[in-house]
């Protein structure tokens, strides 16, 4: 039976995932640099090492490549382990294991072999960590035949979407938000998500925002002001980015027949490209203006804290978007 939903920071939902995936599968272990005695640069594998022992929690040196190939090699054995990289940006390291081995097992070896691994990593800007620490590149990962990837904008969704990223029998990337982490809400342990699930934040008639990660409380905030004004828009978060819920989103448009894609990564060849490319091959009918985009521009995000607010996603963004729509 599971305990009584309780109040968590981000943060923390993903360190009680961990915990409680620990305690239910011994096959579960986590690799990262910093992730044992440390807890890991965010915290978030914090008390692992106390609860599991030192044959589970292990730091590792500093090789993104080390990090995930010995992964993708337990994960062949038999274990299910998580790994954590720092920063999405150091993932370009780690590339090789990730694309050309964890991605390709189960089809190279005819089903016969997979690997069971969850790569956590935060992107996102909002800290000044500059453009080798504030990526946000989940486009490129989603773009890769076997590959999972998921991105949980709240304490809930990160507990749930964990726990589901571990039961999966083939690797997922599990994209976490660097400004999300000490952001509260409650969370039922007892809750499961189901990656490919979007979910219907705020139900809406005249317009739909289509978001995943931090942008989500972006839209929340902008469907507040529209509401003001008397336009209702629908907030549908994606939750998984690969596979994503394509049903969903063509359900919302033919209820609102308007459409806004909003992202934090540029907006070029990304995410929202997908989406709109879908929507317009099979939703057009359902269509009474272009689906628009709103996301980051097209350079490496800026360290000076007044050159990434420019390039950060807000409200009024998304407003000037809904109402070009309109």
């Amino acid at each position: 039976m599971s305990a009584a939903p309780k109040e968590l920071r981000y943060a923390q939902a993903v360190s009680q995932a961990l915990h409680d995936a620990m305690a239910a599968d011994e096959r579960v272990i986590v690799l990262g640099e910093d992730v044992a005695a440390a807890g890991g640069s965010f915290k978030a594998t914090r008390g692992l090492l106390e609860a599991h022992g030192a044959d589970r929690v292990r730091d590792t040196p500093i090789s993104e490549a080390s990090i995930v190939s010995a992964a993708v090699g337990a994960a062949l054995t038999g274990l299910k382990p998580v790994v954590e990289i720092m920063f999405m940006d150091f993932i370009t390291l780690a590339m090789d294991a990730l694309v050309n081995q964890a991605a390709k097992a189960r089809f190279m070896f005819g089903g016969q072999g997979s690997v069971p691994m969850v790569l956590r990593t935060p992107h996102g800007g909002g800290l000044s960590a500059g453009p080798q620490h504030s990526q946000c590149l989940e486009a490129w990962l989603a773009h890769v035949p076997g590959l999972k990837v998921v991105c949980p904008s709240n304490p809930q969704d990160a507990y749930s979407l964990l726990r589901a990223a571990i039961d999966d029998p083939d690797p997922v990337v599990f994209v976490e938000h660097k400004g999300l982490y000490a952001r509260k809400g409650m969370v039922d342990t007892g809750e499961r998500a189901a990656i490919g699930q979007a979910r219907t934040v705020r139900p809406g008639r005249d317009v739909t925002l289509v978001s995943y990660g931090a942008t989500v409380a972006t839209c929340l905030q902008a469907a507040e002001q529209l509401a003001g004004e008397g336009v209702e828009a629908e907030v549908l978060d994606l939750r998984s980015i690969q596979p994503w819920d394509k049903a969903a989103v063509l359900a919302s448009l033919a209820r609102t027949h308007r459409m806004v894609v909003v992202h934090e990564a540029v907006r070029d060849f990304g995410v929202g490209a997908e989406i709109v490319a879908t929507v317009m091959a099979e939703g057009f009918d359902e269509l009474d203006a272009p689906v628009l985009r709103v996301a980051a521009p097209f350079m490496p995000a800026p360290f000076a804290t007044s050159l990434e607010q420019g390039y950060a996603i807000h409200a009024d963004a998304v407003l000037q978007a809904v109402r070009q729509t309109l």
